[in-house]
């Protein structure tokens, strides 16, 4: 990113300066498509170009600081243990009911991914997952996919209340949060129903035929062995019934009261110390739990304020509107669905180099939103080809951090993995285009 943020210092002294005329519609400000006319450059300096990154971080600082609150806010409630109880306890109580499992657990892993954006958090549990399929007689890549494919194909790409990438992409888009909600759960539906086929199917396949199954660095011989006394306890039990009406608070919020980002990191702050005061932990333990969970979400957060300050050599440079206009010109003649369709292939392969989603969502949404606008394309929709682009490409660039480490974990190759996921990719890819194309023929809002 410090590399595109030295080619686009350069191209403020080769392309011509732009503008187009901001007005105010329905409180919001928009691009008038009529107005854009060229102005004299104002080129970026070398200091002025370093000076940029605190100026990027300044920019970017309500997004950072809330994802800085959330992750220790998270960081608390994992201290708990409460979710890991949780995730061993289903294991334990449906382990001998093999066609339910599968669906259970993508179901559980699904509602981290869309609910709180788990992604690297999800790691902790392909060690737990990964032994008991096969001591089902399944394989590893079972207990990976379930994981992996849950909260991420499944969960973070779907987004419902997912703070990192829808979240922080309407945020910027000046949507109000966690709108459209309705489309995203049909969407959360389908990518549901189609990852617990393709590893259901999968799973069969090595139940029938161990010698087809992949075990990464686990051995079919050692089985893993299921704790069967395994309970979980009051305490963790009355966490995760305060975590369930946190996101039903956090949904009621939303939608009758108009809570931002303000009010969602507080009350998933608030949760979390309750949990934790459940949970028994002392007020250092939270502390250090909050401290680990802020500390998780360090890398995303300077991704968000690196990203900003392309935003603001851009912005200095005049080349925001100019990169409007000449995009804008390319596709003005063709039709608005296709038009979402490109913006999802362009996401889609902007995720190699920025494989954050909050990142992501900071780098290309300042320039989608507008853009959008002047396509006829809702930003609505904007946003939801920014969210499918960066979830199935996160499935198979070798940049998404979280997928070498659970491939690590889990002990299996990355060329093995992209042979076998590359078919559900394809799928994804055709369920995404259907959705775009049913968001714009819709108007998929508020606007």
């Amino acid at each position: 990113m410090f590399i595109v943020i030295v080619i686009v210092t350069v191209l403020t002294y080769i392309l011509p300066a732009g503008q187009y005329e901001r007005i105010e519609k329905d409180g919001r400000s928009v691009v008038d498509p009529t107005s854009f006319e060229f102005v004299e450059s104002t080129p970026v300096g070398l200091l002025e170009m370093f000076s940029s990154i605190h100026a990027g971080m300044i920019e970017g600082a309500s997004i950072i600081l809330f994802v800085f609150l959330f992750g220790g806010a998270l960081g608390i409630m994992q201290a708990t243990g409460a979710l890991d109880s949780f995730i061993k306890f289903v294991a334990v109580r449906f382990g001998t009911k093999e066609k339910l499992l599968i669906p259970l657990m993508v179901l559980i892993f699904a509602s981290l991914g869309t609910l709180i954006g788990s992604a690297e958090d999800a790691l902790v549990y392909i060690a737990i997952i990964v032994p008991m399929t096969i001591a089902l007689g399944f394989d590893a890549l079972t207990g990976f996919a379930i994981v992996i494919l849950g909260t991420l194909a499944t969960g973070f790409i779907s987004g419902i209340t997912n703070p990192f990438n829808v979240g922080v992409a309407q945020s910027i888009a000046e949507l109000p949060m966690y709108s459209g909600m309705g489309l995203r759960i049909a969407l959360l539906a389908v990518f549901y129903v189609v990852t617990v086929l393709y590893i259901y199917f999968h799973a069969m396949k090595v139940k029938r035929n161990p010698e087809l199954g992949e075990y990464g660095k686990f051995r079919r011989e050692e089985h893993g062995q299921l704790d069967k006394n395994f309970r979980m306890s009051k305490r963790h039990s009355a966490a995760l019934i305060i975590l369930l009406v946190n996101f039903i608070l956090l949904v009621y919020g939303v939608i009758k009261l108009g809570w931002y980002i303000s009010e969602i990191g507080g009350l998933f702050l608030l949760s979390g110390i309750i949990m934790g005061l459940i949970g028994g932990l002392t007020p250092s333990k939270m502390a250090n739990g909050f401290i680990s969970g802020a500390g998780d979400m360090v890398s995303g957060a300077l991704i968000i304020g690196v990203a900003q300050t392309i935003l603001v050599i851009i912005t200095s440079g005049g080349l925001l509107d100019t990169i409007l206009y000449y995009a804008a010109g390319l596709v003005e003649q063709l039709p608005p669905a296709i038009n979402a369709i490109g913006m999802f292939i362009v996401q889609l392969f902007l995720n190699f180099i920025v494989p954050s989603g909050s990142g992501q969502a900071a780098l290309t949404m300042p320039i989608m939103a507008p853009l959008a606008d002047l396509m006829g394309v809702t930003r609505q929709t904007a946003v939801l080809a920014f969210q499918l682009g960066d979830g199935i490409s996160n499935m198979i660039f070798p940049t998404s951090g979280v997928l070498l480490a659970g491939l690590a974990v889990a002990g299996i190759s990355f060329t093995k993995w992209v042979k076998w996921v590359f078919p559900f990719l394809l799928i994804q890819v055709a369920v995404a285009i259907i959705f775009l194309i049913i968001a714009q023929s819709i108007q998929y809002g508020p606007f």
